[in-house]
């Protein structure tokens, strides 16, 4: 993965695959006729969101050496998103997700991840991590703690930015990676040490600390060693705590939510977006929010990411009397 050193606003690193969703919303997966294909994982998803921004993005990642892994380096290039450290697997195929489209608020996922994905495939010693220490936000998740030799490899790019610029966390818990939550704990508790954003919902947030209430679970991480903690509260929208002592609680953005699937991507490519910015605590979360929330009421992840115009016109919106009587993201 190694290469000449480039800087990125944005470098991502961990989980990606294609994901096959229904074209058909309230049919179970058993009797659904016709998908739609996307590029999809959470750290791909999280680079195209900052790209829709006009950030210069990368993701680190692997695919299969296949058709699927050739479309997702294709789609990353349609979307503006650098591929030079995404590189083929042999021995795995590409990863597919298939969801149910339940709205306002169910989405089952079923990951076909098995034997093992490629994107845990990454390893240390090919990380460019000239270009890992220059980026202006390096992006990594809970996923790639799940297994060797990604785990290591994603603690290697936290310690070889050493808290010197914005390095987050995405605490990205998903059962169906890990034994139990205890056996993650100790890789969320070491990954918090070297970052210094924190993101995830009270699920998450309570797999990295133990506690569960937003205002402790933000205590926690910041104790952990983050300098912000933004916690993800669904309807009751999002708490932002930052070390400094300032605070930002902002409400979910009203919109009718089609798919809840990828708002939470979108939330974070905004996030880095304001944070690159220089952005206050307060308008960074809201705008996040409000990317979140566009997302949610499209039915793609990866092709349904705003834009910077169009999160402005949902806020100023948002904002009118008009928006009162629309259901809220979940």
């Amino acid at each position: 993965m190694a290469g000449s050193p480039q800087y990125f606003d944005l470098i991502t690193m961990g989980r990606i695959g294609v994901d096959l969703y229904p074209l058909e919303t309230g049919v179970p997966l058993a009797r659904v006729e016709t998908f739609g294909k996307f590029l999809g994982g959470s750290a791909a998803n999280v680079a195209v969101a900052a790209a829709r921004m006009g950030r210069s993005a990368a993701v680190i990642t692997r695919t299969g050496d296949d058709p699927f892994g050739t479309f997702l380096h294709e789609a990353l290039k349609e979307f503006g998103v650098d591929d030079r450290w995404v590189s083929p697997v042999t021995a795995y195929p590409t990863p597919l997700t298939f969801c149910e489209i339940f709205p306002p608020d169910d989405f089952p996922l079923h990951f076909y991840r098995r034997p093992k994905a490629p994107d845990l495939e990454i390893h240390a010693d090919e990380l460019d991590l000239t270009a890992v220490r220059a980026a202006g936000v390096l992006w990594v998740t809970g996923t790639g703690l799940s297994e060797e030799p990604s785990r290591s490899a994603t603690l290697a790019a936290l310690e070889a930015r050493d808290r010197a610029t914005t390095t987050v966390f995405d605490l990205d818990w998903r059962p169906v990676f890990w034994r139990d939550p205890e056996q993650a704990r100790p890789y969320y508790r070491e990954a918090l040490r070297h970052a210094t954003v924190a993101v995830g919902n009270l699920d998450e947030c309570q797999v990295a600390t133990g506690v569960r209430e937003p205002a402790a679970c933000a205590g926690a991480l910041l104790e952990a060693g983050v300098e912000l903690a933004v916690v993800k509260q669904g309807p009751r929208g999002v708490l932002a705590v930052h070390r400094d002592g300032t605070r930002a609680e902002v409400p979910p953005v009203p919109v009718e939510v089609v798919n809840g699937l990828g708002a939470g991507d979108a939330f974070g490519g905004s996030l880095c977006h304001g944070l690159l910015s220089g952005w206050d605590l307060e308008r960074t979360v809201r705008h996040a929010n409000a990317a979140g929330a566009l997302v949610a009421s499209r039915l793609a992840c990866s092709s349904a990411m705003p834009t910077g115009p169009e999160v402005a016109d949902l806020l100023a919106r948002a904002a009118s009397p008009d928006a009162a009587g629309l259901p809220s993201q979940s």
